[in-house]
């Protein structure tokens, strides 16, 4: 796990908690904001995951390229 996963991931829990609040509150603009921060902490995390893959991708590519001798 990567710190854009966790920082998306965060965001996303900061997010539901804002958005519940202003839901129970009445407060469409603590709703709103919470959901934004939700979304951005659903992109952040995809691109965590997109780097973690890219990551995994290398290592592999690494580890055939060390057993072929090239």
């Amino acid at each position: 796990m990567n710190k854009q996963q966790i920082k998306g991931v965060t965001n996303q829990v900061t997010g539901t908690i804002k958005k519940e609040v202003g839901r129970a509150t009445g407060d469409h603009s603590t709703m709103a904001k919470g959901q934004a921060r939700e979304i951005k902490g659903r992109v952040q995390e995809g691109v965590g995951n997109a780097r973690e893959d890219l990551r995994e991708d290398r290592e592999i590519r690494r580890e055939r390229s060390t057993r072929r001798g090239l």
